[in-house]
């Protein structure tokens, strides 16, 4: 059953987020992650808009995600995301 990585963001450094978002996408590729949507934000059709940026990754299963973001390489990247960006991440399962 896929499951989904779902962030918005708010960035606070432009630099440090370029450098955190290239950093990500070698980390996915032996679990199973695709990228699915990196967007910006254009406007709000109901609700408030807090996020600028939207991204979505798709992994083969909830536990391959879950180890993704569990992993050292990812974790290493933590404290660059905390400087980049204000984040809401969530994670999504498409039942069968």
């Amino acid at each position: 059953m896929a499951a989904f990585f779902i962030v918005t963001t708010t960035i606070k450094d432009q630099e440090a987020y370029q450098a955190y978002v290239q950093r990500v996408g070698p980390t996915l590729e032996s679990f199973g992650g695709k990228v699915l949507l990196r967007g910006k934000a254009v406007e709000s059709l109901a609700g408030a808009l807090t996020h600028q940026t939207v991204g979505i990754i798709e992994f083969p299963d909830i536990d391959a995600l879950s180890s993704w973001h569990a992993s050292d390489a990812y974790q290493a990247l933590i404290p660059l995301r905390g400087r980049a960006a204000d984040m809401t991440i969530t994670s999504y399962i498409v039942p069968a």
